[in-house]
């Protein structure tokens, strides 16, 4: 009893760790457009998103209980499986952070989980209409939708103002549309919360349900909600500043009306999926919403290298997340000296992931600076023609004078006169 008990804590710990990552690894979802049309000051808009992180949290349990009580089914599950998966997780979070990818920490969660689960106790213990219903058809519905929302919304917005010249017209217009994208960023924030904190809540819950401590289907307790809540709030504030850069100016180039538009769309499509009890992607609804935004704009253009990579990141999560995971629990099986390797494996990994990032640190003074390899040249066929266009007919040139060399001759060449100088 006290061997579970321990463990019981260490996985609680663990899971409050995920929720940490989850909190700086997703920040960007809320506030990266806000900071990159400089709406708000970095931290500021960090600050800001936490508190509301913090608020969203309390608003509703419904993933919650998804991810307790519907992805795995509970009997038999061991709480060693819980803290496998959730090694997983955090080490595919720090991974995608370091390199600056938004990859999904729900997919990388789930992901480990069902990994951990099926080398528990095999594909029998993974509920697969669940999962697709619930994981992956919001998987690829949430970025399309929130992505021609957003560019339906983008193209509305300026269709309106298209007429609008007064200089102090346009002035008060774009402080507006900063209002609105603060305003839309607080709901973004707010419902990051009310998604992304339920799925550490419904974790710690199921390890609960599976130390006896809770009953089957029960809802999180009062200290697991506020203890998610504060974990994700203090990763929020800390700020991811990697995956910012990437969101806000490495996918494309917004201007305040298109955050406007995008941040309002994602959040619209996370609060009805939490509604639901869809345990959505922030990330890839908020992805999603930022590429609709910047195709929206006449002359906007989405950097589809960067895009690509995340595309790539986002098809890697749950797979690689998931063969963590069994690894983690293939260990863990072994009894005491597993969970201690485990253990150590997982500080290891955390520590040299963070040391490598140390090599080029990016924080809130450079986060709007353009990271090497992202400044992606746009429209290079327009570019090269412009610069082999001839000049304007009509106009003449001043001072023309051209010089017709003489052919170069071989000495030993009889078929040609020499050059008369």
């Amino acid at each position: 009893m006290e061997h579970i008990t321990l463990l019981l804590a260490i996985v609680v710990v663990t899971a409050l760790v995920f929720d940490f990552t989850n909190g700086f690894h997703d920040t960007a979802n809320a506030m990266a457009t806000t900071i990159s049309t400089g709406a708000l000051k970095p931290k500021t808009a960090v600050a800001m998103s936490a508190v509301l992180n913090l608020i969203g949290a309390f608003l509703s349990v419904e993933v919650a209980k998804t991810i307790s009580g519907g992805i795995v089914n509970e009997d038999g599950l061991r709480t060693e499986v819980i803290f496998a998966a959730l090694v997983g997780a955090i080490l595919w979070n720090l991974l995608t952070w370091l390199v600056g990818l938004p990859s999904s920490s729900s997919h990388a969660l789930f992901g480990g989980l069902i990994g951990a689960a099926v080398m528990s106790a095999g594909w029998s213990s993974i509920n697969g209409g669940t999962v697709v219903t619930k994981v992956l058809l919001p998987a690829i519905a949430a970025p399309v939708v929130a992505g021609l929302a957003a560019m339906l919304a983008t193209r509305l917005t300026y269709r309106i103002n298209r007429n609008v010249t007064d200089p102090n017209q346009l002035k008060s217009t774009a402080k507006g549309y900063r209002a609105g994208q603060i305003a839309s960023a607080g709901l973004v924030s707010l419902a990051h919360g009310t998604n992304d904190a339920q799925k550490t809540m419904g974790i710690i819950t199921l390890a609960l349900v599976t130390g006896g401590v809770l009953a089957p289907g029960s809802n999180p307790p009062l200290w697991v909600i506020v203890s998610a809540g504060v974990a994700i709030a203090l990763g929020t504030y800390l700020g991811g500043w990697r995956i910012i850069r990437t969101m806000g100016s490495g996918l494309t180039d917004l201007k305040p009306p298109q955050g406007f538009a995008a941040q309002t769309s994602a959040a619209t499509v996370i609060l009805a999926s939490s509604h639901l009890g869809f345990s959505l992607s922030t990330t890839q609804s908020c992805s999603g919403a930022v590429m609709g935004a910047g195709l929206g704009r006449k002359g906007g253009v989405v950097r589809w290298s960067t895009a690509t990579r995340m595309f790539v990141a986002w098809g890697l999560t749950l797979p690689a997340a998931g063969l963590v995971g069994a690894g983690a629990e293939f260990l863990t099986k072994q009894g005491t000296w597993g969970i201690t390797v485990t253990a150590i494996l997982l500080v290891g990994g955390s520590f040299a992931i963070w040391l490598a990032s140390r090599r080029q640190p990016v924080d809130h003074t450079n986060v709007n600076d353009t990271a090497a390899g992202e400044d992606e040249p746009q429209g290079v066929v327009t570019t090269a023609i412009a610069a082999v266009q001839p000049p304007p007919v009509g106009v003449p040139a001043s001072d023309l004078m051209t010089t017709i060399p003489a052919p170069a001759t071989a000495p030993d060449d009889p078929a040609r006169p020499p050059a008369t100088v």
